[in-house]
């Protein structure tokens, strides 16, 4: 009997026609026009429903202008979130100098470009809101633009911004190595801060909330959706015999697999940061249209979070049990899906950002405190032991770097649990003790009345460069890692990966070494009081950011090579390492005896016009004494640390001498005694 045409192998698809990859291919290409699309249909109704758009009543820049500006703005942030998330994919999902490496910077960089012309658009029309003068050729015309982007702050970010993405253009299309990409990655930064300082958070009283939780907003949505989009891209159909319709082999399963889980970390916290932003904005006003566009882009953000959950359950996990079993429409259609939502919720959040807040954003008026005029704040109720309890200051993204130090270290310790393996427990202890410190100085009491009083600026700073590395160091976060994160075996790069390359760097190397580390932790603490730093730091956010991670970074180099169990350069002796610490100790009392004998005040025009009621002078004084004594504690405690670890090597070493000598009967001894004979017969 003869066998139809549905009995061969690989009918079923000649069936569906000839034309079936090309459909996946088209689905796979239509998929990010389509889903901008949505979004700026998606922005055009949120500007209606929210009023971003409304004509002004005075110095209308018309609706070119009105509606272009969100408009070029949203596609900024998607074109943005291509260069950022597909260069973040490459360093964390592909493998270096492959096809999909190339083809995916290649692309990053077309969008970085796409980017910069939108946020040029933006820039001018944001100047056109300001400015509605005829649009000439003229002198006068030209020194408006000038004073815009040179004089004012706003305009300032804006030109950063527009280099800054010119400038990461250029690399992501001649970045090639993977350093040269994860170094671009960093650069990324840049343009992030710029735009989050500038952006509808900018004027509000909690300014760090406002600017830090839209900062961790642009990056891990930025992650998100632009892997999502590479993602999409990647999918090829891989012909197998027979025509059957296989798009993925195990490689790209293991792409969406590393998607999936940088996916998953960014939807946690662009959650956390959106809630928190929006919160600052409308203080509970859910009803306001602008409540009501923030519910609309959480629900949104959920169907999201739907999407990747079932994906990773659904697709990614039967795929990763039976490789080459993604099917190629499948992933298309549901990448597609996913996409055409990301877009909508990114044209919802463009519209958004454009839509006037419940809570206004405006500037300290007239009848402002000095304390409100210098940090934006109002002045806090006096200070006393009891505040550490019942006063915080909440900083989103110190909240998630700890969240996510205390998190992938305890996921470590469970998953060499699950093995088998041991880890002691008071490494752990440590490290959860050291990233509870570290928050409670980013978000508690501390780092609320630090602003206004330098004794506890001071004291902040003493936890921060001595008391946390004292605490985190013991913990050897990179031995864990290392026997924890599996070694990646297709040539990409992963956390062990790019741990390892960082720990080996030479850049690491020279800032590793003892007598380096300890110049930083010792000259940095003068340079940054002594030098325009320390203002920087009180005036901006950024400059305090700064402060928080080079002397928890400076403290934490130093205190690994005198104690550290992670690898490194060889430690010094033990007695070289004491001689370290002693100079520790003194450099810190004379610090602190310059500052109690002082006459001088340091930043008088921010400490001294506080207007708190506090001799800043006096309180000054304080601070040199806490830099002396409590500063000296951690100190001390590394010293009595060395001195015990002195005598438990040499413990060791006098066992493995004395069982040296049971096994050859003493025979370097002995060769020692006749050495000495000898030399005596002479």
């Amino acid at each position: 009997m003869r066998r139809g045409p549905s009995c061969r192998p690989g009918a079923d698809v000649a069936h569906r026609g000839d034309d079936y990859p090309g459909r996946v291919q088209r689905i796979r290409l239509l998929a990010p026009a389509l889903a901008i699309l949505a979004g700026l249909a998606a922005a055009w109704a949120a500007l209606e429903l929210g009023g971003g758009a409304a004509a002004p009543s005075l110095q209308d820049p018309g609706p070119a202008v009105r509606y272009g500006v969100p408009m070029a703005t949203m596609l900024r942030n998607v074109a943005i979130a291509a260069a950022f998330g597909g260069a973040v994919l490459a360093c964390f999902a592909l493998r270096p100098r492959s096809r999909d490496w190339h083809r995916t910077l290649d692309l990053a960089g077309a969008a970085a470009g796409i980017a910069t012309v939108a946020h040029g658009f933006v820039g001018f029309g944001s100047f056109r809101q300001v400015v509605t003068n005829p649009v000439t050729a003229t002198n006068d015309f030209g020194q408006l633009l000038q004073f815009f982007f040179v004089e004012v702050e706003t305009g300032r970010l804006l030109l950063g911004t527009l280099l800054a993405l010119a400038l990461l253009t250029v690399l992501l299309l001649v970045a090639r190595g993977p350093v040269a990409v994860a170094f671009t990655v960093v650069l990324w930064a840049v343009p992030f801060w710029l735009i989050a300082s500038g952006g509808h958070a900018g004027g509000t009283a909690n300014h760090t909330i406002a600017v830090s939780s839209l900062l961790l907003h642009l990056i891990f949505v930025s992650i998100w959706l632009g892997g999502l989009l590479h993602v999409g891209l990647l999918a090829r159909r891989d012909p197998q015999p027979g025509g059957s319709d296989v798009v993925a082999d195990a490689a790209y399963g293991d792409v969406l697999l590393r998607y999936s889980s940088l996916a998953l970390v960014s939807f946690l916290v662009v959650a956390f940061s959106g809630i928190v932003s929006a919160w600052v904005r409308m203080e509970g006003d859910w009803f306001s249209p602008y409540g009501l566009l923030s519910l609309t882009k959480a629900a949104l953000l959920l169907v999201l979070g739907g999407f990747g959950a079932w994906q990773r359950m659904r697709v990614l996990r039967p795929a990763t049990a039976v490789p080459q079993r993604v099917s190629g429409r499948a992933v298309a259609l549901l990448l597609a899906l996913e996409l055409a939502v990301m877009g909508v919720t990114a044209g919802v959040a463009a519209g958004l950002a454009r839509t006037p807040t419940p809570v206004a954003e405006v500037p300290p008026g007239a009848e402002a405190t000095p304390a409100e005029i210098l940090t934006g704040r109002p002045l806090p109720a006096t200070f006393e032991p009891a505040r550490l309890a019942d006063q915080w200051s909440i900083d989103p993204l110190w909240s998630v770097i700890c969240a996510m130090l205390a998190f992938f270290y305890l996921a470590g310790v469970a998953r060499l649990a699950r093995r088998g393996d041991r880890w002691p427990l008071q490494r752990t202890v440590a490290w959860v003790a050291g990233v509870a410190l570290l928050w409670w100085c980013t978000n508690g009491a501390l780092n609320l009345y630090q602003e206004f009083q330098f004794s506890l600026h001071m004291l902040v700073h003493m936890l921060l460069g001595m008391a946390v590395p004292v605490l985190l160091v013991p913990g050897a976060p990179i031995t864990l890692a290392m026997r924890a994160i599996q070694k990646r075996r297709d040539g990409s790069r992963g956390g062990r990966e790019w741990l390892m390359a960082i720990v080996h760097s030479k850049y690491m190397e020279v800032l590793s070494s003892p007598l380096v580390a300890a110049g930083l932790f010792v000259a940095s603490l003068w340079l940054f009081y002594y030098t325009p730093l320390f203002s920087w730091s009180m005036h901006e956010h950024l400059g305090h950011v700064w402060m928080v991670v080079h002397f928890v970074g400076s403290g934490y180099l130093f205190v690994q090579a005198i104690i550290g169990i992670d690898p490194g350069p060889a430690r010094p002796p033990y007695a070289l390492r004491l001689v370290l610490l002693l100079g520790a100790m003194v450099f810190h009392a004379f610090f602190g005896l310059t500052l109690m004998t002082g006459e001088a005040l340091l930043l008088a025009d921010w400490f001294g016009a506080m207007g708190n009621g506090v001799d800043a002078l006096a309180d000054q004084r304080v601070g040199g004494g806490i830099a002396w004594s409590i500063g000296e504690i951690p100190t001390v405690i590394l010293a009595i640390t060395t001195v015990v670890l002195w005598a438990r090597s040499d413990r060791r070493e006098q066992v493995r001498t004395d069982r040296a000598a049971s096994r050859d009967g003493d025979a370097d001894l002995n060769a020692y005694n006749d050495m000495l004979e000898r030399m005596g017969k002479r």
